[in-house]
C-alpha cells in the first residue's frame, strides 16, 4: 500500500489547497470525472457564459424600445455549445495536465471511498490501487437530486450536469424546480426560442430570496414561461422527445425535455465515510469545526459536500484556509460564513447579501427598510428601465447594515459596496454620505437606498 503525506479527493476547489508550499510533500489528487469540479464543467461558469448570450439575443429582441430597429435571426446552440465547452475542456484538461506534469503529486483517476482511518481504495478503468495517507482532504462536491417520480419513470430526463451540452434546444422543455439553477437556465434556454414551462412546489420563484424579489421577479417572468406553481410532480410518462408530466392537481405538461433542478445533495454517500470514522449531518454534509477538521484526525473537508453555503467562492475560501491549516497547525484559521453574498444571473440579475426581511421578523430583529428603483436614477433612465430596484435592511440609531437585496441590470456588481460596508463594519449613513457616488453611474440605486433608510 502506498503512503502518502496528503491526499485530496475532488479536484475542483480542492485541487486548489495545493500551491507551492506543498512542494516538499509526497501529495496525491483523486478525481473520478473532471478537473476544475462543477463550476468550470457544469455549473457557475458554463452558465454564465450562456446565460449572457441569452441576454445577447433578449437585447436584440427587445431593441425596438429603444427605437432601433434591430432582428434576430437565430441563435446557432451548436456554435455557442462549442464555443463555451471547447474552451472549458481544454481548461479542464489543461489543469489534469498540469497536475501530472508534477514531480511532487500523483494523480489517481477513478472514485475514492474509505476502508479505514486514513486508508483508501481507488477503483478506475485501469483497475484497484489501496493507498494511505497522514493528512486527506474531503472536497468530492455534491450532485443535482433527482426525486422518485423521475427517477422511476425510466425515461430520459437532463440535470444542469448534462443540459448544457445537448445537441439542439428542445422545442418545449419543461424545468421541475424553482431555484435559482432552474431560474438562470429557463432564462438560457428561453433565449434560444425553446418555449419554457416550470413546475414549482412553492407559490413563487426563487424563495429564500428576500420575498420582495421572489414576489417581483415571479411575476416579472409571468410573461415568459407557463409557471405552474403551487405544485408537485406526481408522474411522468410518455416516450423519450414526448414526455408528459403529471400535477398532483391532475393537470399535464407536454413536453419534448425534461430539465431537474430541484436542489443538490453532496456526495459524501459514495465515500464509505463510517470506516474513517468522519460523521455526517442529516442532510448529507460533512460535519466540520470552524476550522473545516471533520472528526477523524487528520481528515479536512471543504466545499459543498460539506459547506453549510454551496456556492463556489465559498468552496475557494475554505480551500485556502485548509491549505493554511495543514501547513500551520499551530496557527489555525477559519471560514467565516456569516456574510456571504450570491448572484442569480437571470434577466434582470439578482443578488444579495445578509438577512432577507423575512428573517428579520422571523429572528425579531429591529429593522428599518431603504428602496430605490432604478427608473429614477438617471442612468435608469437610459435604460428605460421599469422593473430593477435595491433594497437596503439596517439596525435602526446605529445604521449597521442587516441585509441587502437588488434586482436590476448588473446586480452582482452592484452589491459589492453594500457587501464590504456590512463586512466591514461601515454604516449606512457613513457609506451614503462620506464617498462620493458618480453621476449619473447606476451605483446611485445604491446611494439612494441608503439615503431613504430612516434612522
Amino acid at each position: 500500500m502506498r503512503h502518502h503525506d496528503l491526499v485530496v479527493i475532488g479536484a475542483g476547489s480542492g485541487n486548489a489547497v495545493v500551491d507551492d508550499s506543498f512542494a516538499d510533500l509526497d501529495v496525491a489528487v483523486v478525481e473520478e470525472r473532471w478537473f476544475g469540479g462543477t463550476c468550470l464543467n457544469s455549473g457557475c461558469i458554463p452558465s454564465k457564459m450562456l446565460a449572457y448570450t441569452a441576454r445577447v439575443a433578449r437585447t436584440v429582441r427587445e431593441a425596438g424600445r429603444f427605437d432601433v430597429d434591430a432582428e434576430l435571426r437565430a441563435v446557432h446552440w451548436r456554435r455557442v455549445r462549442d464555443r463555451v465547452f471547447g474552451r472549458l475542456d481544454a481548461e479542464s484538461d489543461s489543469g489534469r495536465r498540469g497536475r501530472v506534469q508534477e514531480d511532487s503529486v500523483t494523480v489517481y483517476d477513478g472514485r475514492a471511498r474509505f476502508t479505514g482511518p486514513r486508508t483508501l481504495r481507488i477503483e478506475g478503468e485501469h483497475g484497484t490501487v489501496d493507498i494511505s495517507a497522514g493528512q486527506i482532504v474531503v472536497a468530492v462536491g455534491g450532485r443535482p437530486l433527482v426525486p422518485g417520480p423521475v427517477a422511476e419513470s425510466g425515461l430520459p430526463y437532463e440535470t444542469s450536469d448534462t443540459v448544457m451540452r445537448i445537441d439542439a434546444p428542445p422545442r418545449r422543455l419543461a424545468i421541475l424546480g424553482g431555484g435559482y439553477i432552474a431560474a438562470e437556465l429557463a432564462e438560457v434556454f428561453a433565449g434560444t426560442g425553446s418555449h419554457v414551462t416550470v413546475v414549482e412546489k412553492e407559490e413563487r420563484l426563487l424563495g429564500p430570496q428576500d420575498e420582495t424579489v421572489a414576489e417581483r421577479f415571479t411575476e416579472l417572468v409571468r410573461s415568459r414561461y407557463d409557471l405552474r406553481l403551487g405544485r408537485e410532480l406526481t408522474a411522468v410518462d410518455g416516450e423519450p422527445g414526448a414526455l408528459r408530466l403529471t400535477l398532483d392537481d391532475g393537470a399535464t405538461v407536454e413536453a419534448d425535455m425534461l430539465l431537474v433542478a430541484v436542489g443538490r445533495v453532496p456526495n459524501s454517500d459514495r465515500l464509505n465515510l463510517e470506516a474513517a470514522g468522519v460523521a455526517t449531518h442529516d442532510d448529507g454534509r460533512v460535519v466540520v469545526d470552524r476550522y473545516q477538521r471533520t472528526t477523524a484526525e487528520g481528515v479536512f473537508a471543504l466545499g459543498d459536500v460539506c459547506s453549510p453555503v454551496p456556492l463556489k467562492h465559498v468552496a475557494n475560501r475554505e480551500a485556502k484556509v485548509v491549505a493554511h491549516n495543514l501547513r500551520h497547525p499551530d496557527d489555525l484559521i477559519t471560514a467565516d460564513h456569516d456574510l456571504v453574498p450570491a448572484a442569480v444571473f437571470t434577466e434582470p440579475q439578482i443578488a444579495s447579501v445578509g438577512a432577507t426581511e423575512q428573517d428579520c421578523r422571523d429572528r425579531g430583529l429591529d429593522y428599518v427598510v431603504g428602496t430605490a428603483d432604478y427608473g429614477d436614477v438617471a442612468y435608469g433612465w437610459a435604460m428605460e428601465d421599469t422593473t430593477g430596484f435595491c433594497k437596503v435592511l439596517a439596525e435602526p440609531g446605529t445604521g449597521r447594515l442587516i441585509g441587502a437585496h437588488l434586482m436590476g441590470a448588473e446586480a452582482s456588481t452592484l452589491i459589492q459596496p453594500l457587501v464590504l460596508a456590512a463586512t466591514l463594519g461601515i454604516d449606512a449613513t457613513t457609506l451614503a454620505e462620506s464617498p462620493y457616488w458618480i453621476h449619473p453611474a447606476l451605483t446611485e440605486v445604491v446611494e439612494n437606498a441608503l439615503l431613504d433608510l430612516d434612522l
